[in-house]
């Protein structure tokens, strides 16, 4: 961080000085892509790009460009489709950068080690600029909620009307070495580097398994992942104590995103995932809240 950012930092619109590039092979083909953030004027939000497909339409980072999809998040926008969005979002988000072009010269994103921490150092090689317009708002002025099943995620005005934080509530009890854990997460300057951003994807061995029999991961290791047996990680060791719920947090994050705009208030998810995720969006959007800041009205980018 080439400098130390407060709240006043965040209260306008932000961008990235020049572009900067990441590499890796995604999740689900183990094809070699190259991710490239790029600046973007304001009021853009962020825009993926398929580099590899000349003259597809650019696919918005919004919640009507999602497309369904197991444990994971995907948009696409007519044949241009982007996979596992989530962890580039969350970075994104988790730094307060509102406009951004992601050029990408494959379908999906890299994998990296399943977590958004290689997303942000890429980001901080360039600079975080201020741009003129206030940043984009929608402030949370009553109680909203999805489920589905034992799972649900709700969201409702934050004490103070102008913060976001996230309490997730994570249970395994036929997996007894995750368990039930518990975190609250409040969003702020530097607050998403150091307590989400490293916490990486994770599944238990068999699901493991049962993904690499339909085709997908199939290059992955455990040193790619967290992968828990019976006893914890195989060949690897937890970052966090509760690296799970951190993840699980992380990804709720970045898929909220997906409003195109921020988001102030408070989230309280039990077992949520990247479909539920999508669906309190939808339902923010759907109760007509309002939003502040430049060019306020209405969804972005839909």
């Amino acid at each position: 961080m080439s400098r130390i950012e407060s709240s006043s930092d965040w209260q306008r619109q932000r961008t990235i000085r020049e572009a900067v590039r990441i590499g890796g092979r995604g999740y689900l083909s183990g094809a070699e892509v190259t991710l490239e953030f790029r600046p973007a004027a304001a009021n853009t939000g962020i825009v993926f790009i398929r580099t590899d497909l000349p003259g597809s339409p650019p696919v918005p980072a919004t919640v009507d460009h999602v497309v369904p999809r197991q444990r994971r998040t995907a948009i696409a926008c007519g044949e241009a489709v982007v996979e596992m969005v989530e962890h580039v979002m969350a970075a994104l988000a988790g730094l307060a950068i509102d406009n951004c072009v992601v050029a990408i010269d494959g379908p999906e994103t890299p994998g990296c080690d399943g977590s958004s921490l290689d997303f942000v150092k890429a980001l901080r090689r360039t600079e975080i600029v201020t741009q003129s317009p206030l940043a984009r708002v929608i402030t949370i002025d009553r109680n909203l909620r999805v489920n589905e099943g034992e799972m649900s995620i709700s969201i409702e005005p934050s004490s103070s009307g102008q913060d976001f934080s996230i309490e997730y509530e994570l249970n395994y009890p036929k997996a007894p070495v995750i368990g039930r854990q518990r975190r609250v997460f409040d969003l702020g300057p530097g607050a998403f580097e150091l307590e989400l951003a490293p916490a990486r994807t994770f599944v238990l061995d068999h699901e493991a398994e049962m993904l690499k029999a339909a085709g997908i991961g199939r290059h992955c290791t455990a040193q790619d992942l967290l992968i828990f047996g019976p006893d914890g990680p195989i060949e690897n060791t937890l970052r966090f104590s509760d690296e799970p719920v951190r993840h699980k947090m992380l990804d709720v994050l970045g898929d909220l995103a997906l409003a195109g705009q921020r988001i102030h208030g408070r989230v309280t998810a039990n077992r949520s995932g990247h479909s539920l995720n999508a669906a309190l969006v939808r339902r923010i959007f759907d109760a007509g809240i309002a939003s502040s800041g430049s060019s306020s009205s209405g969804r972005i980018g839909a």
